[in-house]
């Protein structure tokens, strides 16, 4: 049986640069209604970007809302509209200074599938060479390359939280067979 809801109603509370906020009112399969806070985002681009020496490119950079330094991939919210694949590319360039000969569509990722429609599209990056670095002028981070192994490692351990860079880290090392206990 698919399960569903109808929206009855649907009241805008925020319009914002990032997010947009409603308060929808839906009827449930039971016919009782119930209120969903919906938090709309454009989405974003992730990638995996992997040397010849199987290392992985990641940043660290400070996140306001968990008031921390993180350790991610290189990412980036998308423009309403924009292409994910051409927003990947950007955005490994931007933070990282590197370009890639070949980009592999890796799937998406819902972080928040409880109340944000926010969708991740994630990208394997190969054939990386340098180009210009050029971070937005709100934006500060440290670039490094770690070997996958110890990438792996730090998303078991818990050092990285970040949601899309523990699912690209996980599906690349699915990708390389990895079976680790």
């Amino acid at each position: 049986m698919a399960h569903g809801e109808t929206t009855l109603e649907s009241k805008e509370l925020y319009d914002g640069k990032v997010i947009r906020v409603t308060l929808d009112t839906v009827k449930l399969e039971n016919g009782d209604t119930s209120l969903r806070e919906v938090v709309h985002h454009h989405g974003g681009a992730c990638v995996l970007a992997v040397t010849p020496e199987d290392e992985i490119y990641m940043v660290r950079q400070f996140r306001y809302a968990f008031g921390q330094e993180l350790w991610e991939l290189p990412a980036g919210k998308l423009e309403a509209g924009e292409d994910p694949r051409q927003a990947a590319l950007r955005e490994l360039g931007e933070e990282c200074g590197v370009a890639a000969d070949t980009l592999e569509d890796f799937g998406a990722v819902y972080p928040t599938v409880g109340y944000c429609t926010e969708v991740i599209y994630l990208y394997l990056a190969r054939g990386l060479r340098a180009a210009r670095q050029h971070l937005d002028d709100d934006e500060f981070l440290d670039v490094y390359k770690v070997p996958f192994e110890k990438a792996y490692q730090m998303v078991l351990d818990g050092t990285v939280k970040d949601s899309k860079s523990v699912a690209g880290i996980l599906k690349y090392a699915a990708l390389r067979g990895e079976r680790h206990a």
